[in-house]
């Protein structure tokens, strides 16, 4: 058993690389009859006909609360005939999680506030009027939340050109993100900055601010704007619906530490 989850739930994996291999590679079948969550005197486990999951780094997936436990165990039932690690979002966050951040969750915490630095809420479009209407009715509101809750006022820029953020703004900004600081919530909060592309947004799901669908939303505004006036590509949408199954399952975990 730990050897085929080590091949097919690789830890930090790219979503739409995951899915796109698991097309590739011929699916390993699914060998178990039983999905249990068990209390551990170190957390929950999830037991595949009573054995406990092992993570790629051949540790034990034991999380700290029932809840997060049974996301995992949830996709694990619902494997059919073959396990398709591309519908296993949670499972891979989990490996990652306890795997990668664990051994330096300080560096993972600073990837995240260096996304707060030059954060997608803080670059603006100059036109269309539209556009530039739509992301401040979006995005001023998380930026005068984030002012209003921790203190934390940003620049705002046009266009690309980077702009330096206040040493007090990033740092009101980082105080606030230390509250989420364990291991799980690092990973959690990294894949939904780095899938927003905006620290911002995943600190507002984090205080729970903003829904998860606000937040998407928020994330895809230049995006939309482009699909309402010009179409969209198949391509395009294919990969936007694997990031947002990873995006979601981020959110589900995040929330389940609650």
């Amino acid at each position: 058993m730990r050897d085929i989850f080590e091949e097919v739930l690789g830890q930090g994996a790219d979503p739409v690389k995951t899915a796109q291999q698991a097309m590739k590679t011929p699916l390993p079948k699914r060998f178990y009859k039983t999905v249990e969550v068990s209390e551990t005197p170190n957390g929950f486990a999830v037991l595949l006909d009573g054995k406990p999951i092992k993570t790629p780094a051949r540790s034990d997936l034991v999380l700290p609360f029932e809840n997060t436990a049974r996301l995992i165990a949830d996709e694990f039932d619902a494997q059919e005939t073959e396990i398709d690690p591309a519908k296993m979002p949670a499972t891979r966050l989990a490996n990652t999680a306890l795997d990668g951040v664990a051994s330096d969750p300080q560096a993972v915490f600073e990837d995240i506030l260096k996304f707060a630095s030059s954060d997608l809420l803080l670059y603006r479009a100059d036109a269309p009027a539209g556009l530039v209407e739509r992301q401040a009715q979006t995005w001023d509101p998380v930026l005068d939340w984030l002012r209003d809750e921790l203190g934390a006022n940003f620049i705002l820029a046009e266009g690309i050109v980077h702009v330096a953020q206040p040493k007090e703004a990033i740092s009101v900004f980082s105080a606030g993100l230390r509250a989420h600081e364990d291991t799980i919530s690092l990973a959690c909060l990294h894949t939904i900055t780095s899938l927003t592309g905006s620290a911002m947004l995943a600190l507002a799901i984090a205080r729970e601010f903003l829904s998860s669908d606000q937040v998407w939303t928020a994330a895809h505004v230049d995006e939309d704007w482009n699909i309402e006036h010009w179409g969209e590509d198949d391509v395009a949408a294919t990969r936007r619906n694997i990031r947002e199954q990873e995006f979601k399952a981020a959110v589900a975990m995040l929330k389940s530490l609650s």
